[in-house]
This record gives structure tokens, sequence and C-alpha cells, in this order.
């Protein structure tokens, strides 16, 4: 029986262990200047009083589906049907591992390729792989796969209003490998400035990276952007954050783009403290072979009968090793069929009607806010938005503070960005927003700014 030790009797032996005579010298190869010292922690509590204190805390958060609720910034609340939240529990999904054998995961094969057709449906791509983390990593492996296709290419250009987050991702993948990363500022409008992504588009660029919406909610020049890229034979990547705007605005797929790719969090995923969330890729026919990840295909048996199969799997653990396509994820399973449960359950026209919903209730909370006495300014009034719209005020955190107190959650400040965006705050409105929520907020937003 093993007899567990406390304080100074522990740390004896441990030292006795390691070999070392005291604290000091067994973290001597540790710079000083990177010791905390010692930990500040309170006293030991019981398991009860650990429980009430959690409850207190849980206690402090404002829970979305409670208040009128305006956030988004690359996280949004939109219809999470029950009967996802029923399926996706059962537990041959919740707990499916790898379809490494097609004859025993025939229905994960199935959930896989249906989520691939879904994405081709919304993309206008002719193909699309099983998944990826998030939007993020998904546009990472976009500006990855255009640097196997264009090797001697050491550039990319992020055109327009990217999402901060996004940047930092891609900066942290492309340094290393020694792709230089170029951001092209948005113009006055908030769009892409094509006079200066001309200009920065030269015969090094391997990629051309546009998000649409932007991060400040605005729908951006695609048809400029892939042609420029096409000019000097760059391929053009279209980033997509609110996965909803598809059932709505042209694709990038039918507008001369490579690789369109994002986030599929839109579609019913709950925000929950941000997070998890799905990434998509897609991408032509030709590049089938340089897709990262993995794709599932259809086929049928040796009696003729139809089957699913794992078509494509590229990643470093399987043959590929160190020619591996993608290091980063092979599928987010889970997020995907749930994803696929939410479009299966609307359909076409359902996404449709999701989107133009959408887009209206923001609409008539721009069209309020443009009024003298409103309390805060457009940024970009005259620019084309779907859901999304930058406020430009002095001081954004103390706005929404009062708006919350309220129990609105008034949007998300730019403040978190640290200058890379206008000072102000990015409103979201979807289907979910009810006409008097939207009062609320406006009613707020008068009375407190």
């Amino acid at each position: 029986m093993h007899r567990y030790l406390a304080g100074d009797e522990d740390r004896r032996k441990i030292l006795a262990a390691v070999g070392a005579a005291n604290v000091e010298e067994l973290f001597a190869s540790i710079p000083a200047e990177l010791r905390c010292g010692p930990l500040e922690l309170p006293p030991a509590r019981s398991e009860e009083e650990v429980r009430q204190e959690f409850w207190r805390l849980a206690g402090s958060n404002l829970a979305p589906d409670c208040t009128a609720c305006f956030m988004g910034a690359g996280v949004y609340r939109h219809l999470s049907p029950a009967l996802a939240d029923a399926i996706i529990q059962r537990g041959e999904f919740f707990t499916a591992y790898t379809p490494y054998q097609p004859e025993v995961s025939q229905g994960t094969l199935q959930a896989i390729f249906e989520f691939q057709t879904f994405v081709c449906q919304l993309t206008g791509m002719d193909i699309a792989n099983a998944s990826l983390y998030d939007g993020a990593t998904a546009a990472v492996e976009a500006v990855l796969m255009a640097h196997r296709l264009l090797p001697s290419r050491r550039r990319v250009v992020l055109a327009g209003a990217l999402h901060p987050e996004h940047v930092a991702v891609l900066t942290t993948y492309c340094e290393p490998q020694g792709i230089a990363v170029h951001r092209v500022p948005p113009g006055a409008d908030g769009r892409v400035d094509r006079e200066a992504l001309a200009t920065a588009v030269a015969d090094d660029v391997v990629a051309v990276v546009v998000q649409s919406p932007n991060v400040l909610g605005i729908v951006e020049d695609l048809e400029g952007t892939s042609a420029a890229a096409r000019a000097v034979k760059a391929m053009a990547v279209q980033v997509v954050c609110e996965a909803t705007s598809l059932g709505l605005l042209t694709p990038g797929g039918e507008l001369g783009f490579d690789v369109v790719c994002g986030d599929l969090q839109a579609f019913g995923i709950p925000p929950t403290f941000g997070g998890p969330h799905l990434g998509f890729f897609a991408t032509r026919q030709e590049y089938l072979r340089q897709v990262p990840g993995r794709l599932c295909g259809e086929t049928v048996d040796v009696d003729g009968r139809p089957g699913f199969v794992l078509t494509l799997s590229t990643r470093e653990q399987h043959i590929r090793r160190a020619k591996a396509t993608s290091n980063i994820c092979t599928n987010h399973g889970l997020m995907a069929l749930y994803v696929t449960i939410v479009l299966s359950l609307l359909g076409k026209k359902g996404v449709r009607e999701v989107a133009m919903a959408s887009h209206a209730t923001a609409e008539y909370l721009k069209a309020a806010l443009r009024s003298p006495g409103s309390g805060v300014t457009l940024a970009h009034p005259e620019s084309p938005t779907y859901n999304e719209f930058l406020v430009v005020h002095p001081e954004p955190d103390e706005l929404l503070r009062r708006l919350a107190r309220e129990g609105v959650l008034g949007g998300v400040s730019t403040t978190r960005w640290s200058g890379e965006l206008p000072p102000g705050i990015l409103i979201a409105a979807t289907e979910r927003n009810t006409r008097g929520e939207c009062d609320r907020l406006l009613d707020g937003i008068r009375r407190l700014a």
C-alpha cells in the first residue's frame, strides 16, 4: 500500500531520489528571471466548498440564451435544433473513432461523405476534405497547400480586413516555413484597396488570402481579389468566418477562387466560451492530391453494393510521413457530424432563410443607428455588410459594461486586438435576435453611449 507524504518530508524524499541537495539546485537549469517563485495559493478546501465556489463563479456568467446577445467577431449564435443535440449524443456517434476499418465504420464514413457534399454545395467547389479544427488553421492549410504547389514563391498577401486572430495563426505557421506574410490594409470603405493590392501582388506571391464577409462584417470585392491573384498565377483563397453568409452571398468557387475555407461554427454549434469550432476546406479537383487531412469517397463492394471508404488520407501517421500534406488535423469528426445534421434539417431553403433573416435583422439595426442621436456612428455606412457591422465609440468597453448590466450583450469591443481595428464595437445579428431584443439594444445605446 502506498503512503502519501506531505510537506518537508515529501520534498526531502524527492530531492534524494533525483540527487539534488535543495530545491534551488533542482531548478538551477531554469534562468532566475523565468522562475515565478512561491505560488500564493489559498488554503486547501473541502470538496463541497470547492463546488460552492464554482457555482458562485458560474453565477456571474451572462448566458446568451437568457439575454439579448449581439456578439460575433468570429463566433455566432444561430439556431441549434434540439434534434441535432439528441442525435449527436448517441453513443455510437459520441464515442466513434477514426474510420480506419471501413467494414465497421460505414455510418461514420457516410456522415463524412455527406459533410463533404454539403461543403461543396455551399462553396461552389469540386471537392472538400473531411473537416479541420477551425477557420484559422483552415486558412493556414490553404497557404501551405499553395506553397507545395508553388514552392519557389515565398510571400503570402493578406488582403483587406482579415480577422486578427487568423493573421496571428497564419504568421505563426508561415514564418518558420520561410513564407513572408504581407498585409494589405483595407481602404477607407473597409474593403480591399484595389490599388494597394495590385502593388503588393507580384511574381513571388504564393497566395492571396481574403476574408468575406471580413472581420468588419463587410462583403469584400472577391472578383477583384481573385483577378489580382490570377494575374500573377498565385492561388486565390477566400476565408469565411460567418458560414451562414454562404446562403445569401456568391461563394468564391463561382468567382475564380482556388480555395474556399473557413469555419462552420455558425451552423448550430453553440458559442460555449469560444469553442469547439469546425474548419472546412474546399478546392478544385486538380488539387486533389494536395488536399490536407482526409477525404471520404463512395464506391461499391465485390457484390456491387454501395459503400463508403477513406479514399485519401495523407496525414503524417500514414505512409506519407515527411511528405504529409497536413500535420495539424485529420478531421474534427464529432463537430462535422453536428453540422451535417443541422444542414440536413435546414436544407437549401432553410439555409437561405437563416441568411436572409440574419441580414434583415442587421439592416434594421444599422438603419436605426444611422439616425441622429443614436449615440454611436457607423464606421462604414455605405459599405455592404451581411449580418455584422462596426460602430465607432470612444469608450467601447465601458459602453458594453453598461449594456451588460441591463442584460444586453451589445457586441465585441475591438480594443481586444490592440489597435489593429478602429476603436468601436462589432455588432452581429442573427435570426435568433427578436425585434424586441433589437429595440432593447438600440434604446440602451441611446441612453448609455
